[in-house]
């Protein structure tokens, strides 16, 4: 059953207490901490949840039986980094179709410290480790440049356009107190850093940290009676590609951004002119510009113009990973979850690098390198 915009709303938002380094907990822990938080947020108790989501290497099961959750929904949808913005989307259809009323989505992830995460090593069976391991290049560092190298020929983007994207998004760490990485870089920073693998300098790459977030959703109409803002769901959408690099339709674009951004663009009714405030999964630092191509805020090649000329910098006119983003705020290893807290908090007013007068935002995510995609539309105001 699909849900209408502005139907659902999040009443509970937050993420674990600390960020970074955390060797004294493990994964079940940290989601845990995201979890209780999100509900003293929304003056809940875990009796009151009756769904749950959660990916990753806990499994709803484990989280459920953790916080004493007894749920009538779950899901554990996992596609990789963007899986949250798809719960939240399941989220929503499953409150409009009466599966539950009270539904938590948990992250937790000890990307940096490792504690109780279990290696994943290559799957030789598997269609990557067919087909494209044999040739050298396994994970998003060594992978990605393929259809970076060819984006960057195809538009004229360089590698000063590159370097300017975790430039500008450090200059919104700054205004951040939880960021990882807060000292003012310059484009000459970014490409003396450590070359990675080419066209990727260190600063060019996401973090690697501890930590998570949770979210707690509900009906519009039960959401009057929490004590937080509500921040409604005006649109959602979500697709998938090829876990293949080396087989995407495009290499300079990516087909999933191009189908979830559209359905979540239609469901919400409104025009890229509407949207005050954008946030763009950023593992690496040429997402936000397939993510600015795609979603439709620029034309194909003017993405590298539109960062160049300060439209995502503080005082902008599309401000654009606010929090510092995966660059210089936090990476557990899945994002998406900080990207829509980071939403959430810009729609509630409350973010520590707020901009004035958000009244929608736009959280588009990754999965899988370009495998996957998800995009969540989030406003103050009810349609």
């Amino acid at each position: 059953m699909a849900f209408q915009p502005g139907s659902v709303a999040v009443v509970g938002a937050a993420e674990t207490t600390r960020l970074g380094e955390i060797r004294d907990m493990s994964q079940i822990m940290l989601h845990a901490d995201a979890a209780l938080n999100a509900m003293q947020d929304a003056g809940l108790q875990p009796k009151d949840i009756d769904g749950i989501a959660c990916v990753g290497q806990m499994m709803p099961q484990q989280i459920a039986h953790y916080l004493g959750i007894t749920p009538k929904w779950v899901d554990g949808t996992t596609v990789g980094g963007c899986s949250f913005l798809l719960h939240v989307r399941h989220a929503a259809a499953a409150i409009a179709a009466g599966y539950a009323q009270t539904i938590l989505i948990t992250h937790g992830e000890s990307g940096k410290s490792r504690i109780n995460a279990t290696p994943r090593p290559p799957e030789p069976e598997s269609l990557s480790g067919q087909f494209e391991m044999p040739y050298g290049p396994f994970g998003p560092a060594t992978l990605f440049p393929i259809p970076v190298l060819r984006y960057m020929k195809t538009t004229g983007t360089t590698h000063e356009h590159l370097a300017q994207v975790a430039v500008v998004q450090r200059e919104w760490a700054a205004k951040n107190p939880r960021a990882m990485f807060k000292d003012p870089i310059t484009v000459d920073d970014v490409l003396n850093s450590r070359m990675v693998a080419y066209p990727f300098h260190l600063l060019q790459c996401c973090l690697v940290t501890d930590g998570g977030g949770a979210i707690i959703m509900t009906s519009a109409e039960r959401a009057k009676d929490f004590p937080t803002k509500p921040v409604y769901l005006l649109g959602s959408g979500e697709s998938v590609e090829t876990t293949l690099i080396s087989q995407m339709e495009d290499f300079n674009s990516s087909r999933a951004f191009r189908v979830a951004g559209s359905a979540a663009f239609e469901m919400a009714g409104i025009q890229h002119s509407d949207v005050d405030h954008l946030m763009i999964y950023d593992a690496f630092a040429h997402l936000p510009l397939f993510g600015l191509e795609d979603l439709g805020f620029c034309k194909r090649g003017e993405a590298k113009d539109f960062i160049w000329e300060g439209h995502t910098r503080p005082g902008g006119k599309l401000p654009l990973n606010t929090n510092g983003g995966g660059l210089s705020y936090t990476h557990t290893g899945m994002y998406g979850m900080f990207a829509l807290q980071e939403s959430i908090r810009q729609v509630r007013g409350n973010a520590p690098a707020q901009v004035p007068g958000v009244r929608v935002s736009v959280t588009h995510g990754v999965g899988g390198m370009f495998s996957s995609s998800g995009t969540i539309i989030f406003s103050n105001q009810r349609p």
